[in-house]
């Protein structure tokens, strides 16, 4: 077959009886070695393998953002509410992005990974904050103890020393009369009467009289408050502890004595000198347990 040159490229009959291309000047392939049906058509250009670029996924870049911010957020005590806020937005988003179609989705396996361990870390934070509060509120600092002969000594220095140190521990109690002390209360206990029965009885003719085996012991202290605006004297806490090991607290016993402490109210200088009445198992000795505000160092007294 013979074809001018003016004919279009396609694919033609050669004169063979087989379908092959013609591109306008020559001969190519034959229909069936480039497998494409053979129509008087220009073929579809072959794909090269090249494709366009995925779409961003941009909400998954939104939620490891969010998840960056809330986490810094969460480690800073002052500003932990505003990481709560958006560590659980960040999370919502990041399992959103992850069910999303785009390129990047590893953003939003950040994004999840961050909004669960900055909520771990702010809860720790959290944490933190509040036991340290809580000291600051109820514990008033470290407890310190200056011994009796310090304090009537005016040439010797004041011996201060940490509530956990050998003195003032039940193996090692501190004498009457030292100061117990901490950044808001000073605790003295000025005497302890072994003998109590009669004062319990001569208070008030509805007091229980002490069972057999047993007797009261009258602890008479002062409490200085020295904080800041005013507390209540109810605070601090004095009980005793047996010989036995058995602690006894003022309220075990129906007993109210004529200067027993209430709770009352102290502004910072004011002080307040009162007795409590605890009941003891004869032939056991007691110490004085005192603890200059809640969840404050306890120090042993020895009567």
């Amino acid at each position: 077959m013979t074809t001018p040159n003016e004919t279009p490229a396609g694919w033609y009959d050669d004169g063979s009886g087989r379908q092959r291309w013609w591109d306008g000047q020559q001969w190519g392939v034959f229909a069936d070695e480039a497998r494409v049906p053979a129509v008087a058509t220009a073929p579809a250009p072959l794909a090269t393998g090249a494709t366009g670029p995925k779409k961003l996924n941009v909400l998954a870049l939104v939620a490891a953002i969010v998840a960056v911010v809330g986490f810094i957020f969460a480690c800073i005590p002052g500003a932990l509410i505003l990481g709560w806020i958006l560590l659980p937005i960040a999370f919502i988003l990041s399992i959103v992005s992850l069910f999303l179609k785009g390129d990047k989705k590893w953003l939003g396996i950040v994004g999840l990974i961050l909004s669960i361990v900055g909520t771990i870390v702010g809860v720790f934070v959290f944490l933190g904050v509040v036991a340290t509060s809580f000291d600051d509120a109820f514990g008033g600092g470290d407890t310190t103890v200056t011994q009796l002969d310090d304090a009537e000594d005016d040439d010797a220095p004041a011996d201060d020393e940490p509530a956990d140190a050998e003195q003032g521990t039940r193996e090692n109690p501190i004498a009457i009369g030292a100061e117990i002390s901490n950044s808001e209360w000073v605790v003295v206990v000025n005497s302890v009467n072994p003998d109590g029965n009669a004062i319990v009885s001569d208070a008030n003719q509805f007091n229980e009289v002490a069972p057999s085996g047993s007797h009261y012991e009258i602890v008479n202290y002062t409490i200085t408050y020295k904080g800041a605006d005013s507390a209540s004297s109810s605070e601090v806490t004095v009980d005793v502890v047996t010989s036995a090991g058995n602690v006894v607290n003022s309220f075990d016993s129906m007993v109210v004595l004529s200067d027993e402490f209430g709770f009352e109210e102290l502004f910072a200088g004011a002080a307040v000198t009162g007795s409590q009445a605890f009941l003891v198992p004869d032939g056991e000795t007691i110490l004085v347990r005192v603890s200059p505000g809640y969840f404050a160092d306890e120090v042993f007294v020895k009567p």
